[in-house]
């Protein structure tokens, strides 16, 4: 897949805070398509992990319930400006996706 997430990181004092966009679909299976009525299949993120310095800071499980190209927005403490997050997802289908960004 194409690189999926935009990522900005900025530190204000003590916090970062991360902005993420994941371009993804996140069908659930429940709805038809509307030219053949057949069915489409579930295709949803399932995990979402965000590391910095090596740690985990989120670790998010996400399921069906969440909207196509979901927004992300976190805040946590411990970062510099120069440093690196990493955030990475991976889907119902063992799709996955990775994206960092340096912290301003």
């Amino acid at each position: 897949m194409a690189k999926s997430i935009r990522i900005r990181a900025k530190v204000k004092g003590q916090t970062a805070t991360v902005k993420a966009l994941i371009t993804h679909p996140m069908e659930t299976g429940l709805r038809k398509d509307a030219k053949t009525g057949e069915m489409i299949p579930a295709h949803f993120i399932q995990e979402v992990k965000c590391e910095h310095g090596g740690k985990t800071v989120v670790n998010a499980l996400w399921g069906a319930a969440v909207s196509k190209n979901p927004y992300l927005s976190f805040a946590f403490t411990g970062a510099k400006p120069g440093d690196t997050v990493k955030l990475s997802w991976v889907d119902n289908k063992g799709k996955s996706d990775s994206a960092e960004a340096k912290v301003k």
